[in-house]
Parts: C-alpha cells; sequence; structure tokens
C-alpha cells in the first residue's frame, strides 16, 4: 500500500461508519438532480472542418442534502464538463439541471446569482484560484461583498476558524504566498463556505497536495457536510479517495456514468468492467490474505478514445477484457447499453452485467 493510500485509509477509517449513514440520502429530495446532461464543444476549423466533441453524454444523478458523490474516472473523461455545467460555467447542451427544484441551465440575471450563491466550486489548484493581492481576511469578505451580503468581521474569522485556519485573527492577515499548499485549500473552501451553501462541488480538490494535507482536507469536507448539512460533488480520478469521503460513487467513462451506487457496493461488488478495472488497482494492505480482500488486477488495452470519435455500440467495448472474454459479441459493438438494476441502490450500464 501506498503512503497516499494509507493516509487516505487513515482518514476515512475513524468517519467510514458516519459517512455510510448518509448514504442513499439522494432518494429522499435532492438538492441537486441532473436530469440528461449534455455538454459538446466544437474544435477549431482544422483541415478536415470542425467536429464536435461530445464531452458528457446523457448524464444523470441527483444529490441528498448531506450527502456526498464522488464522480470518478480518467482524466478527460467528462467529469469536469458535469461541475461547470452544473455552476453554468459551460453551458450544457441538452438536459436539465435543478437545484432544489429550481431550474439552473435557464436561470438568468439574478435568478442565476441566487444560485451561484448558492453552490460553490472549490478548483484544482488553490494559488491559482486566489487573489495574491488580498491576504486571506478579505478574500473570504469578497465573496460576500460581490452578492451585496454583510461583511462582520467576526463572520470571517469564524469561517476562517471553521476551515481549521487558526487563530482567525493571525491568519486573516496572511497572504496567499505565505500559506502551505493545504493552508490555501482551507482558504479557498472557507471563501465558498462563507456564503453558506447547500452544494460545495470540488473539482479535485487534494490531488496538488503532499499525502499529509490531502488526509485534512478530506477530513474538513466530511466535517462540514455532518455540521452543517453541506452536500458534496467530490471530482476526483482517484477511486480509493472517493471511497473514503463518498456516500455514492458515481463511475464516469468517456462522457457516460456507467456505474453508480453505494459506495460500499461498488467497492465491494462492482458490475462494469471498467469499474471492475479501476477497483483492481486499489493497493491492498499485504496483511490482507489473498481469500479476503485481494483481486487480480484487470488489465485494460489501449487508451481511451476521443470524445470526437465515440464507438459504437458500447463505447467501452474496445478497451473491455469482458467483450474479449466472451468472444466479442455482436451486441457490444451494434447497442448502447442501458443502466441496469445490481441493487436498489446500484446501476451499471453493460449489456452483461447480470454476468459472474
Amino acid at each position: 500500500m501506498t503512503a497516499e493510500q494509507a493516509s487516505a485509509q487513515a482518514a476515512g477509517t475513524e468517519t467510514r461508519e458516519t459517512t455510510e449513514t448518509h448514504a442513499g440520502q439522494g432518494e429522499a429530495s435532492p438538492v441537486l438532480a441532473v436530469d440528461r446532461m449534455a455538454v459538446s464543444y466544437r474544435t477549431r476549423r482544422g483541415p478536415r472542418g470542425q467536429r464536435l466533441i461530445r464531452a458528457v453524454d446523457d448524464v444523470s444523478f441527483d444529490i441528498g442534502t448531506g450527502e456526498i458523490l464522488a464522480l470518478v474516472g480518467e482524466s478527460g473523461c467528462g467529469k469536469t464538463s458535469i461541475a461547470k455545467a452544473i455552476t453554468r460555467l459551460e453551458e450544457p447542451a441538452g438536459g436539465r439541471v435543478l437545484f432544489r427544484g429550481q431550474d439552473v441551465a435557464h436561470a438568468r440575471g439574478r435568478a442565476l446569482r441566487a444560485l451561484r450563491k448558492d453552490i460553490q466550486m472549490v478548483f484544482q489548484d488553490p494559488f491559482e484560484s486566489l487573489d495574491p493581492r488580498l491576504n486571506a481576511g478579505d478574500t473570504v469578505a469578497e465573496p460576500l461583498i460581490v452578492h451585496g451580503l454583510p461583511r462582520p468581521r467576526e463572520k470571517v474569522l469564524a469561517a476562517l476558524e471553521q476551515v481549521g485556519l487558526h487563530p482567525g485573527a493571525t491568519m486573516a492577515g496572511r497572504y496567499p504566498h505565505q500559506m502551505s499548499g493545504g493552508q490555501r485549500q482551507r482558504l479557498v473552501i472557507a471563501a465558498a463556505m462563507v456564503l453558506e451553501p447547500g452544494l460545495v462541488i470540488a473539482d479535485e480538490p487534494v490531488s496538488m497536495l503532499d499525502v499529509s494535507m490531502r488526509a485534512g482536507i478530506l477530513r474538513l469536507m466530511l466535517d462540514l457536510r455532518d455540521s452543517r448539512g453541506v452536500s458534496f460533488l467530490f471530482v476526483t480520478h482517484d477511486l480509493s479517495l472517493a471511497w473514503v469521503v463518498a456516500d455514492r460513487i458515481a463511475v464516469v467513462y468517456l462522457g457516460r456514468i456507467v456505474e453508480i451506487g453505494d459506495a460500499t457496493e461498488v467497492i465491494k461488488n462492482p458490475r462494469h468492467p471498467y469499474t471492475q478495472a479501476l477497483v483492481s488497482v486499489i493497493p491492498v494492505p499485504e496483511t490482507v490474505p489473498e481469500r479476503a480482500g485481494r483481486r487480480e488486477r484487470v488489465l485494460l488495452t489501449g487508451e481511451a478514445p476521443s470524445a470526437a470519435r465515440i464507438p459504437s455500440g458500447c463505447r467501452f467495448h474496445p478497451r473491455c477484457p469482458l467483450y474479449r472474454a466472451l468472444g466479442e459479441p455482436e451486441q457490444c459493438r451494434a447497442a448502447d447499453p442501458v443502466p441496469l438494476p445490481v441493487t436498489r441502490t446500484h446501476q451499471a450500464a453493460c449489456h452483461f452485467t447480470k454476468e459472474p
């Protein structure tokens, strides 16, 4: 097991039981409901003219109050496009996005501003997210100013304290270059939380931090979920980190969710071949016997295709070990699979979901 995975596992072991009590809340009254979202781009004109990039294609999911849903997949699979479309940093090409019943995709003016106050986004690189000319106190106060809200010093200091920047009065005077990477990411989260949002979208929030700092940010997300009832969309390429913090996991491949379900179910009983490949490379401590928890590593062939040239049928079939093991059935090349139930809280989009 790598040091990174050990730290992640340590961060999650003490909170896993609490996390599981939140699982499935998306079924009640969702804070966010995404229905058949599509996001597409057109390339610049070249020798072959413009090409359509289908970055997100027919994606649906919901998030309940106080729930953490993880979007997991390789770089370039469409995770960030989904996140940006929810906040309207990218315009969706189709589908609906509802936040507390309000249509995000068609909101304009004041309605859009109000929604953006309630849906905050934390980006991958904290240094790029911060204005080097503003100290921490001014950074946290800025969102309040933008939204025309009172900005008492007590509220700013409380936001800094809440994310672990102690003492708040001292940290308020520090500038980004005077902070560590973990402190800068905590500051970004404080600036988001000061608006008291209902949903925070965290796009790879720990990928640029070292191991010790990652564990602290993961714990902070769980603490905010538990203490404030905040919902999170946690975007990551690391399935093991998703298992640490998420109530549910949605696995994304080439712009489509191929498996979604309770985090423990997805990890312990993955039913889509792509998920099985991701799970197979999660490090397992050497002390765990082979029969008790080790998996045979699943090797995928080739690279993920371009979103400009999505294969026909199942988009995963050119790399799928199950497709090859079953003798390359025509169904995989000809028909796009629909999500099929594995359990009441678990679905997988594979023609052979029921295969052992």
